[in-house]
């Protein structure tokens, strides 16, 4: 196992699309969604285990879940997860994440810095194949060990999906840690598509799926943030001399509030000439939606699905239905829909109308004054 490999897990998220099973004060990523005994968090952790040392991996989460994070992670160290005072979006997660990683190998190193290689992940997402996914880590640490490139990796699409983000692939990229894999550079990101243009993506075989995993060296992304995001890169490097220290937490708490509200795709990887992507096939989900949650779960011969509860069926056909264990659910008449039950919320919605749970959760949030969030 390579020392001078990092992992960052972006573990802060609320995971409103999931409401009422994800809350604020137990969202998505510390739940066992598959009755497996693990966490999508500690799914994650397990998957890089062979391939990062442990006390290389960092988890960035809001403050609120610090304590939840140590509690499902025992062998991590408090100092490995690295608490966000508030909700600023990937671009200042990974800045933060950046630092500490360059702090981390000045105190290695006493001061030389090794070329040090970060996989970027978030938490929640759903891997089948993890052998085949760390051999294609394993080839984008051989690319950048070589360029100086920013590196994502795209999912070939199986459907016109359209939650997801796309990647449009470029030339291929050259060099004998490229030939063979595929790594091409990127030509365009192109936000979430109606349905008739993700047909044109999906037909057109150009197009990946942005599955939001990166790899670079510290070197790379630091470079790229003193280029495209400068006063943030700023923000941090005023801090460069207490980033692992005791007064670390002070300077975040006042320092990190500032900055921008901004994804690393906007920010960086959209304006950058740098970024490559490998075409990936691992078996991936982001589990962002009801929608692909059922998509991945077990069905019956009716195409309904039960999960954590026990549920009969009558006249009903592609439901999703989750309730606490023990509790049981007499379905009669539905089609299409989401039925989920969790701390005092019953959630009863059409399946195609998932991209409005976020905004029912906001108005039950405003409405009962957050007694259900």
């Amino acid at each position: 196992m390579n020392k001078n490999n990092y992992c960052v897990i972006m573990a802060g998220g609320v995971g409103s699309r999931f409401w009422p099973f994800s809350r604020n004060h137990k969202p998505k990523q510390f739940l066992d969604f598959f009755g497996t005994g693990r966490s999508l968090l500690q799914m994650t952790i397990d998957r890089f285990r062979p391939i990062v040392p442990i006390e290389n991996i960092l988890i960035v989460t809001n403050v609120l879940y610090r304590d939840q994070v140590l509690e499902q992670i025992p062998d991590l160290k408090a100092e490995q997860v690295l608490c966000e005072p508030a909700r600023r979006n990937t671009a200042p997660c990974i800045a933060y994440a950046a630092a500490r990683i360059q702090a981390m190998e000045a105190i290695k190193q006493k001061g030389e810095r090794r070329k040090a290689r970060i996989v970027v992940a978030p938490s929640d997402h759903l891997i089948l194949q993890e052998e085949t996914f760390r051999q294609t880590i394993q080839q984008g640490f051989d690319f950048i060990d070589k360029n100086d490139a920013l590196l994502t990796l795209g999912m070939k699409p199986t459907r016109p999906e359209t939650g997801y983000g796309y990647i449009q692939m470029g030339d291929e990229a050259k060099g004998d840690e490229a030939r063979g894999k595929g790594i091409c550079k990127v030509k365009a990101f192109t936000e979430k598509p109606n349905l008739e243009l993700a047909k044109v993506f999906l037909e057109s075989g150009d197009f990946l799926w942005n599955s939001g995993i990166f790899i670079w060296s510290l070197d790379s992304i630091l470079n790229a943030f003193h280029a495209y995001l400068p006063e943030m890169a700023n923000k941090f490097a005023e801090g460069e001399n207490v980033m692992g220290t005791p007064e670390e937490d002070a300077f975040i708490q006042t320092m990190f509030p500032t900055c921008p509200n901004i994804s690393i795709d906007y920010g960086v990887m959209e304006k950058a000439q740098n970024v490559y992507v490998i075409p990936s096939d691992f078996g991936w989900s982001d589990l962002g939606t009801w929608g692909s949650l059922y998509e991945l779960s077990d069905k019956d011969e009716n195409e309904n699905v039960t999960l954590h509860s026990d549920a009969t069926y009558y006249d009903s056909h592609g439901n999703i239905v989750t309730l606490p264990k023990g509790h049981l659910a007499v379905v009669q008449g539905l089609e299409d829909c989401i039925v989920a039950e969790s701390d005092g919320v019953l959630l009863i919605c059409k399946r195609d109308a998932e991209q409005q749970i976020r905004q029912f959760f906001m108005d039950a949030e405003v409405k009962f004054e957050g007694k259900f969030s």
